[in-house]
């Protein structure tokens, strides 16, 4: 799996060297939760704030159609309160507090809805999350609290998650733009047997900036 990181990392920097391909650098912040389920029961789960940033490509295919790979950090995280138990975090957990350190890796699709400088677009496609780090807080029923970071093993939580990303945006003519973004998570980031399902769930506004964009001169002078 670190072979694909690297090999993804230098792919998006080969085809930088393109002088048709954008380069993109953008940030913004984030709520985060979970779709959350113990023995098939939806849990309560509610939001936390995070923050993403990254980099990006917008690479020509066809008309209005664009090859947009991105690569991004993703802090994310979720507040769970349970009236069934398991483990993780533990069976004597009454709820959970998270708070996660993610890399993703997205291969996103981007459609321009015209080819005027200034613009709306939107982008779709699938995400590799690498969960990095993480950080879980809990209560006990028997009370007492446990503060600690979060085991990944293949009986704990797991490293990997699958996403699949959603933006709908603006870009303007001098190369800026402001999008809304929607992570559905499609996989589970428990590994335990008979653990629960821990889905990732993101909703963010960020901004961005293509920064080797050549600039749209428009000759106004009288043509004979």
């Amino acid at each position: 799996m670190k072979l694909f990181f690297a090999f993804f990392v230098t792919l998006l920097l080969s085809l930088c060297a393109s002088s048709q391909n954008q380069l993109l650098v953008f940030a913004g912040p984030q709520a985060t939760t979970s779709y959350y389920k113990v023995e098939g029961l939806k849990q309560k789960s509610t939001l936390k704030y995070g923050f993403q940033a990254g980099v990006g490509l917008k690479i020509p295919f066809e008309n209005k159609l664009f090859f947009s790979p991105v690569a991004f950090y993703s802090m994310k995280g979720y507040k769970v309160s349970f009236t069934r138990y398991a483990f993780p975090p533990d069976i004597d957990a009454k709820d959970n507090n998270t708070t996660l350190h993610t890399f993703e890796l997205s291969s996103l699709l981007q459609y321009d809805f015209s080819n005027d400088p200034g613009h709306f677009f939107i982008k779709a496609g699938p995400a590799l999350d690498l969960q990095l780090i993480g950080k879980e807080k809990f209560n006990l029923k028997a009370g007492g609290s446990v503060d600690r970071k979060m085991k990944f093993s293949y009986g704990d939580y797991g490293h990997f998650s699958i996403n699949v990303l959603g933006q709908l945006g603006y870009e303007t003519s001098s190369g800026f733009l402001i999008f809304a973004q929607y992570s559905y998570g499609l996989a589970s980031i428990s590994n335990a047997d008979y653990g629960p399902n821990i889905q990732h769930r993101v909703f963010g506004i960020s901004i961005g900036k293509f920064l080797n964009r050549k600039k749209i001169v428009i000759d106004t002078r009288n043509k004979e």
